[in-house]
């Protein structure tokens, strides 16, 4: 009886296993199908000159008019090495070891990616006037006016200064009067900032999944299609901000010191809504956190009085959180190109590009958490770990682009959330292949796409 029941379990794993298999190629179609049909939709309205603004919809970017073959190799080097590397050396390193080795092939290929367009292709997004730097000198004389004014003099700003709340300017300022000034330097700090994220996030998994799940998620962290745009977009720093906010989250449970821990994380989470106003919806990834760690409530009351503390001190300083909102919608929506986007259109085209920056690894891996997540729903049984990250931060995507404020330009601001989407990634057996694809349509936009990020 015991062998017969044993058996029938063996099959009935196998077939799941068979059915998921099946599920995930059928997704890995769609991913392609769907992305596919956002360009040639584009293409035709923008034919019909109903896109605006945007000459490769649902990109904001223009398709080169040369691929790039010779200047691109030394990323395929870099690519083909680490899908080589990464899944031994994340089985087999010590684990603080392979967080920084994990960091170092992030920045690797996030900067070879960068370097197929010259030396000089990691600073040059932000040496665009639209851009933070640009705005810099309206702080200089006086930043405290400059936080107290900020909102009654908005339109005055540069147009990323103008859609963001002060932060941002305040942290690039902050680098610039540390002796780093001029964007080469805040190129560096984005980057470095941005790839750390892989180290955070496997930190966070780690915490709520276990290590081996961790270690599968690495080499899919490291090796990313999203790198195309942190390398250089300031939402590169958020996504820092982000990820580092919800591992001292995570960590405040098992650490020696939970109250520090917390405090801390609390405070990065508490610059989350400072940083940018569009990514209220990430903090769908810490409450995930907080579910499935369950943290004491010492430490909770920490991370609470850490998040107090930079809403406190801008508003003591003249800005009021709920203005800012108010005055950016009110320049958005006088504004001539981006506001006069399609709804309908960009609403699907910003899933496909979030698709772009995910990869096919995470499509194929989507009806396998979602199984996970509604297995474990349906019988009352904790949330698997990994699953519930990937699934909170497609919550808050799936929120921000149904809201209509994220109308285009979404391959920069999907940044902090495509990141968590990673750890759902196929494991074990098919990795490599799974890595060598997700390395192959990072190359692919970084050939045929010139973007201004």
């Amino acid at each position: 009886m015991t062998v017969t029941r044993v058996r029938r379990e063996a099959t009935g794993g196998e077939g799941e296993a068979r059915r998921a298999g099946r599920a995930g190629w059928v997704a890995a179609a769609v991913w392609a199908a769907g992305i596919a049909a956002a360009f040639a939709v584009g293409w035709q309205l923008r034919r019909a000159g109903l896109a605006t603004e945007d000459a490769l919809p649902p990109l904001h970017a223009r398709l080169r008019g040369h691929p790039l073959t010779w200047p691109v190799l030394p990323a395929v080097a870099v690519a083909a090495a680490l899908v080589a590397a990464l899944p031994a050396l994340a089985a087999r390193l010590p684990w603080r070891v392979l967080l920084l080795a994990a960091w170092a092939s992030c920045v690797a290929w996030t900067a070879a990616l960068a370097a197929a367009d010259g030396p000089a292709a990691l600073a040059r997004p932000l040496d665009a006037p639209t851009e933070y730097p640009a705005g810099l000198a309206q702080v200089r004389p006086d930043p405290l006016d400059w936080i107290a004014t900020f909102t009654d003099r908005l339109g005055g700003y540069t147009t990323h200064v103008r859609g963001h709340p002060p932060l941002p300017t305040l942290a690039l300022w902050a680098l610039e009067r540390a002796g780093l000034g001029g964007t080469a330097w805040a190129a560096a700090l984005i980057v470095a900032a941005g790839t750390s994220a892989v180290a955070a996030i496997a930190v966070t998994v780690r915490c709520v999944a276990g290590e081996a799940a961790a270690r599968s998620a690495v080499p899919f962290l490291a090796l990313a299609p999203l790198a195309v745009w942190v390398a250089t977009a300031m939402d590169a720093f958020f996504l820092a901000v982000a990820a580092w906010g919800t591992a001292l989250l995570a960590m405040s449970v098992r650490s020696a010191r939970p109250v520090i821990a917390a405090a801390a994380g609390g405070l990065l989470l508490g610059c989350v809504p400072y940083l940018s106003y569009g990514l209220l919806p990430l903090f769908a990834v810490p409450a995930a956190v907080v579910l499935l760690r369950r943290p004491p409530v010492r430490a909770l009351v920490a991370a609470a009085v850490g998040s107090a503390v930079v809403p406190a001190a801008f508003t003591a300083l003249g800005f009021w959180w709920p203005d800012g909102v108010r005055a950016t919608l009110d320049t958005y929506l006088v504004s001539r190109g981006s506001a006069q986007r399609s709804y309908a259109y960009f609403a699907f085209g910003n899933l496909a590009v979030l698709g772009l920056l995910t990869g096919p690894a995470v499509a194929h891996a989507l009806p396998r958490t979602a199984a996970a997540l509604w297995r474990a729903a349906r019988s009352r049984t904790a949330l698997p770990g990994a699953c519930a990250l990937a699934g909170a931060a497609l919550l808050g995507v799936l929120v921000l682009d149904a809201s209509g404020v994220t109308k285009g330009e979404v391959e920069r601001i999907w940044v902090p959330f495509a990141a968590w989407l990673l750890v759902a990634a196929p494991p074990g057996h098919r990795r490599r292949g799974w890595l060598a694809a997700q390395a192959a349509t990072a190359l692919t936009v970084q050939a045929l796409v010139l973007s201004p990020w």
